[in-house]
């Protein structure tokens, strides 16, 4: 495909309505996920955070087969894309008080697979510290809202196209996430990976490596994580939906080694992809 491609409540369209609190005040949610093949990696999981964003937020449970069918329906003939479900909370009134009950609003997007660097998942990529910080709000931690201003303006401080991705500290200079993804540090053939509850997104892919984490036996630690623990790590790798993992070879000079432990993961993460446990509409 070479355009995108937009469905509003189900009908084609490209415009959403001017007074939806999803634009005027990021009142919404949004889940990004890879279509191989046809096939949407991780359906379920990017289902189930939805709806627990939209229960977080207090917008009515998103209707989770009603959506598979209008994906079902965008993705016919689909093969290598990029799908993305935005719920906001719809139209009505000015002002941040909820007027009474309201009508959600689906917008689905199938977009055309982007270019991602060539080789990175088997070289690697660098990174850089981005002097961007994320604020601490719990309410809103670990859910996928559509109010990525921090993300925008963190990723505006680079242009060098070697540098892959920027990583996020938060107020207290403790390690968060990607830009657009999820960190995990390697030291002593466990991982670590950073606590999300102050600040950041849960991934789904984040979620997919703690699973085979656990069934690989490699142990784990989720906690606080601060700029010793980068300096000190064997390996570092990123993931989201859409790269999967790719090992971080330099953080602004300093380098690392692809280890074992990414390597591991990667070839665990391909196997599940493999296997054609995929959803397919």
């Amino acid at each position: 495909m070479t355009r995108v491609t937009t469905r509003i409540n189900g009908v084609a369209a490209d415009c959403v309505d001017s007074g939806d609190r999803g634009l005027l005040y990021g009142d919404g949610l949004f889940e990004t996920m890879a279509v191989r093949a046809g096939r949407v990696s991780s359906w379920p999981r990017h289902m189930a955070r939805l709806q627990a964003g939209c229960e977080r937020l207090g917008i009515p449970a998103a209707d989770t087969m009603q959506l598979a069918q209008e994906a079902g329906e965008l993705l016919a003939g689909a093969g290598h894309a990029v799908l993305k479900v935005i719920v906001t909370r719809g139209s009505g009134g000015r002002g941040y008080r909820v007027p009474g009950k309201m009508t959600p609003r689906r917008i689905l997007q199938l977009h055309p697979w982007p270019e991602l660097p060539q080789a990175a998942t088997e070289a690697g990529v660098a990174a850089r510290l981005c002097t961007t910080r994320l604020c601490h709000n719990p309410l809103l931690a670990g859910i996928k809202h559509l109010n990525r201003l921090e993300q925008v303006l963190a990723r505006q401080e680079w242009h060098d196209p070697q540098i892959a991705e920027g990583l996020l500290l938060d107020q207290e200079g403790r390690l968060v996430e990607g830009t657009m993804s999820n960190l995990f540090l390697v030291r002593q053939n466990g991982l670590l990976t950073p606590e999300l509850r102050s600040c950041g997104v849960a991934g789904i892919m984040r979620s997919i490596v703690l699973d085979q984490a656990e069934r690989l036996s490699i142990p784990v630690q989720i906690r606080a994580l601060d700029m010793n623990d980068l300096q000190t790590a064997d390996e570092v790798f990123v993931c989201n939906s859409l790269i999967r993992i790719w090992p971080v070879i330099a953080v602004d000079g300093r380098p690392y080694r692809k280890g074992e432990i990414t390597m591991r993961m990667q070839q665990r993460l391909q196997a599940e992809e493999d296997d054609g446990s995929a959803w397919h509409p």
